[in-house]
């Protein structure tokens, strides 16, 4: 009789855990790196933290410019304020915190201190969707759905270490403030295998199909391409569109995916209210294109806590929960697999 070693057991480090999977290539601290080159070259260049500089890889920038990098403390709101105004006198400030601390508590201080006098700030927010496991608390699934509203904000989601690297110095050079949501620590390097640069307002094809383009965002596009890559296996063929930047969009990329007979997928790490499938839905609406959406998204709730693999697979942001939706659209997917993310059910019709 043979015996079969038992699961390993996720325990709590894998709710902190990077979202690469096991083998893959990453790059250490992406943005810290990216920031600490900058500032070699742009003495005007400084950095800012709400107590989480080790948590933002901006302990990268502070080690190397200690006198160039400001402790705020745990208090966004001073902190967004300062970077105001340091931007003021010339200086281009990115100022690091989670995600969350710098939508829900700091909105105010972003939205007039900083996006209405138009000052050149750089917000940084870490743990952006889904990539931790600590609970709504710590999870920023709706930051774009808050942000997207805020007059001359330009908001940037990487997917990689490669587009985090060559996206700092485009947005320190962009005139007005911007948000970036940080993939932080071991991030995976994906783009560098396809002809890609980062431009500001631009999206990318990073692979052409026939039967199902993927618009993506964020690390769901790296989601995006290990889907296309199995969908091939089975005979269907895959575009994947990279958006990077949610504000301002690309629509004129996104019209050209639109206009043909492909299913069209939207994928990425945010809630299904007030992200990507809304503003592509919104980008086709409002060009008459009568294309449907289907949302890859998470779902209109707050999120559960735990190991971030399991929270994944549960949600639907992981490869096997693409291809298995991608199926289920075609008509070709396992009974019973519940789709990962819908749009808010419409009210039942009034009865005499």
């Amino acid at each position: 009789m043979t015996s079969t070693a038992p699961r390993k057991k996720l325990t709590t480090s894998a709710m902190i855990a990077s979202f690469a999977d096991p083998g893959q290539r990453t790059t250490s601290a992406p943005f810290g790196h990216a920031l600490n080159r900058l500032a070699e070259e742009r003495p005007e260049i400084v950095g800012l933290s709400a107590d989480l500089a080790k948590y933002t890889d901006m302990h990268v920038f502070r080690d190397a410019h200690p006198d160039r990098f400001f402790q705020m403390g745990m208090a966004e709101q001073v902190m967004l304020g300062a970077a105001a105004g340091m931007a003021e006198v010339g200086l281009v400030p990115f100022a690091s915190t989670y995600s969350v601390f710098a939508t829900r508590r700091a909105y105010d201080f972003l939205c007039l201190d900083i996006a209405e006098p138009g000052l050149n700030v750089n917000v940084v927010g870490a743990l952006p969707g889904l990539t931790t496991g600590y609970g709504p608390s710590h999870q920023a699934t709706e930051d774009l759905a808050i942000l997207r509203g805020c007059p001359n904000l330009t908001i940037v989601d990487p997917c990689d270490s490669v587009d985090i690297e060559q996206a700092v110095p485009a947005l320190a050079a962009a005139p007005g403030p911007t948000y970036l949501r940080l993939l932080r620590g071991a991030v995976p390097t994906v783009l560098d295998e396809y002809d890609y640069r980062f431009e500001l307002g631009k999206a990318a094809e990073l692979r052409t199909g026939r039967d199902v383009v993927l618009v993506s965002t964020g690390l769901m596009t790296m989601r995006a391409l290990q889907a296309a890559a199995r969908l091939e296996a089975d005979s269907v063929d895959v575009a994947v569109l990279h958006v990077p930047t949610i504000k301002p969009l690309d629509t004129e990329a996104i019209l050209r995916a639109a206009r043909t007979d492909r299913l069209l997928v939207t994928l990425e790490n945010h809630t299904v209210i007030g992200g990507l499938a809304e503003s592509v839905a919104s980008t086709l609406a409002f060009a008459g294109v009568g294309t449907r959406v289907v949302p890859i998204a998470l779902p209109d709730e707050f999120l559960a806590a735990g190991a971030l693999p399991t929270l994944h697979d549960r949600y639907g942001l992981s490869t096997d929960a693409v291809v298995a939706r991608v199926k289920a659209e075609l008509g070709g997917a396992p009974a019973g697999h519940r789709p990962p993310a819908v749009w808010p059910a419409d009210p039942a019709p009034a009865t005499a």
